[in-house]
């Protein structure tokens, strides 16, 4: 595995590196102290797997980091690792991309888990939250569009019955290999499942999927029109 660990702080670089390393003795570890070294290193490595950002670092406002990062790789997911613990930032940073979130103040255990959960395709978000709340702070963000629920709901109604059956496991956490077991069809069809529920429902990652339809009356909707 090759991991790329992006923070302009070198102690807690080494923090970092020294629990990866700890979990994941086999694993090349990358280190950059900004967003333009990280970004030369994602074009000299295109074997990183997975990314821990810091969001606060110098000559970086806001989402910009993860924004260039994300574009920069858009296949690869980001774990953020911040001192910011605001349910409203957390959102945001999913909406932006990131595949999770863990606060600097996590033990070994929980990094280490939430690396795990990200690599395998699912979302890692602090504990003392859940999806629900997440969600609520769309609904209450200035920014959030107000009839944004309506199009989505329309979205996942086109979705096949298969992709729907998809769709109910990946809001419960399940990886694709469980996926695959509980469907009993192979680990490409689900992927090729994902894909496509992806691209109907207009979003960029699994940790989407997960938040978006959160608020979604999904009983109402996988019944069909005459529920």
């Amino acid at each position: 595995m090759h991991l790329l660990i992006v923070d302009d702080h070198p102690l807690f670089r080494d923090a970092l590196a020294s629990a990866v390393g700890l979990a994941y003795p086999d694993a090349t570890l990358h280190e950059a102290d900004g967003i333009a070294s990280a970004c030369a290193v994602l074009g000299a490595q295109p074997a990183i797997e997975i990314i821990l950002l810091d969001l606060s670092m110098q000559g970086v406002t806001g989402f910009e980091g993860l924004m260039a990062i994300r574009a920069q790789a858009p296949r690869v997911p980001i774990l953020v690792v911040s001192g910011l613990e605001d349910p409203r930032i957390i959102r945001e940073a999913l909406d932006h991309g990131a595949a999770g979130f863990v606060p600097k103040a996590v033990d070994k255990a929980t990094l280490t888990r939430a690396i795990a959960d990200v690599l395998a395709g699912g979302l890692s978000i602090p504990t003392a939250l859940d999806v629900k709340a997440l969600a609520n702070t769309a609904s209450r963000s200035p920014t959030a569009p107000a009839a944004r629920k309506a199009p989505l709901a329309e979205r996942v109604a086109s979705l096949t019955p298969q992709q729907l059956r998809v769709l109910a496991m990946i809001r419960q956490g399940k990886l694709n290999k469980q996926i695959a077991h509980e469907l009993q069809v192979g680990d490409s069809t689900v992927k090729a499942h994902v894909s496509e529920i992806l691209r109907k429902l207009d979003v960029i990652s699994r940790t989407q999927i997960v938040i978006e339809t959160a608020l979604l009356d999904f009983d109402r909707i996988t019944a069909g029109p005459e529920a």
